[in-house]
């Protein structure tokens, strides 16, 4: 058996057996089979696919490349398969925990254009971001929550392929995203999962068709290992809230927490939360989402958030944004139709916000932070945006043609598009 076989298989669109993945797998994981090696394989299952069977083998196999967490109590995860602007962990961990669902989040770096959690959390000084499989259950135990990378040496076939994907153009493949996202969730020890599947433009998944077959794929990954997934697709055709890049989006999360967060942000949170606890406690939907909405208007979640913080080492009073701001002003007078979220996003990286290259230093202060949204009114000079930058300079043209503007009236976009169980 050997790579160029495999790589010829897939080419050719042969399913390839359980042997061969775990002969590819755990050769790049040791070093044998190099980085240029994997690309070409990853390049071929983007171009050509993976079958259910295929997919549930790799998972299985990246799974099997680590340890695994198990908690002698219910555990809730949650995945989000990345966006622009999408801060929604940082909000939505503390608020289910502090309704009393303990949750173990297992979060990575960006990929592509995406921001990762990770990256965010990292521009909160003294944040603890790696930590012992013992240090996030006793984390767990204790406070109810806890947020960290990849936890000692779960699944690290995975985090070493993921880094390669995100610099090979080989992120949107619905099978790798789905191995990817379900072996992590596994091993992290959650009986339940939620996954927020992004979908548009600055979205993994442009498509409607293309996430439905994620989720599915997803919830027959979770039904072969004996956990309960559900997905919700919703919008990224437009940012996220308000605030693209690491500690600007710390920052738009607090805000969050303390109850003057974007509304769009704020629903997401809420109904993501209630379905999160649905899972753990049975309480009807109705009575869940009041219990949220209290507890981001009562301070109980920020302050969970704190806690979480504070345990981790981060210090949320010293966290830094670029002082350079540049407004960039609405070319013409009318009402916002679009706002697209991969150009965005691609500025942002462009900033200094994400990665061009496999261990790009990130910084963590700049991005951009709109001040608009799809529906709203604008007048001609008005600021739209603001870009947030360090050493790296982008013109203020580029983030204005992200804007649509228009002379007729324009309806808020639709967030949440469906729920599959």
């Amino acid at each position: 058996m050997n790579i160029l076989d495999i790589i010829d298989k897939k080419v050719k669109k042969i399913e390839l057996t359980q042997a061969e993945i775990e002969f590819l797998v755990n050769g790049y994981l040791d070093g044998s089979i190099p980085d240029y090696q994997m690309s070409s394989l990853l390049m071929a299952i983007l171009l050509n696919g993976m079958t259910e069977k295929e997919t549930v083998a790799l998972t299985e196999v990246m799974l099997g490349s680590g340890d695994k967490i198990s908690f002698d109590f219910n555990v809730v995860d949650k995945h989000s398969t990345g966006g622009v602007g999408d801060k929604t962990t940082l909000v939505l961990i503390p608020l289910v925990a502090s309704l009393g669902t303990k949750v173990a989040k297992m979060s990575g770096r960006g990929l592509g254009h995406t921001g990762g959690t990770i990256d965010k959390l990292e521009s909160i000084p003294g944040f603890k971001t790696e930590m012992t499989v013992d240090e996030l259950k006793q984390e767990v135990l204790e406070i109810g929550a806890a947020i960290a990378g990849q936890t000692g040496n779960l699944c690290p076939a995975d985090k070493k392929i993921y880094a390669l994907r995100d610099v090979t153009g080989t992120v949107a493949s619905i099978p790798l995203i789905a191995s990817s996202i379900m072996s992590k969730k596994l091993a992290s020890g959650a009986n339940n999962i939620v996954i927020d599947l992004k979908v548009g433009e600055g979205a993994l998944m442009t498509n409607i068709e293309d996430a439905r077959a994620l989720a599915n794929l997803m919830i027959k990954i979770g039904k072969a290992f004996g956990k309960k997934v559900i997905t919700v697709l919703t919008n990224m055709n437009e940012p996220l809230g308000y605030a693209v890049g690491n500690a600007l989006e710390v920052e738009e999360a607090i805000n969050t927490l303390n109850g003057q967060g974007p509304k769009d942000l704020e629903e997401l949170v809420i109904n993501l939360a209630a379905l999160m606890i649905s899972l753990d406690q049975n309480i009807p939907m109705e009575i869940l989402i009041e219990n949220v909405e209290t507890a981001l208007k009562n301070g109980n979640a920020l302050e969970k958030f704190k806690e979480i913080v504070n345990y981790q080492g981060g210090n949320i009073d010293n966290i830094v944004t670029a002082q350079n701001i540049i407004p960039v002003k609405a070319p013409k007078s009318g009402y916002v139709k679009s706002i697209s979220a991969l150009k965005i996003g691609e500025l942002a990286r462009r900033l200094g916000a994400g990665r061009l290259a496999k261990g790009d230093e990130i910084d963590h202060t700049v991005g951009i932070v709109l001040t608009k949204k799809v529906g709203d009114e604008v007048t001609e000079g008005e600021v739209i945006a603001k870009i947030y930058s360090n050493k790296t300079l982008i013109p203020e043209k580029d983030v204005s043609e992200c804007f649509e503007i228009t002379d007729l009236k324009v309806n808020k976009s639709q967030l949440i598009y469906e729920i599959i169980k």
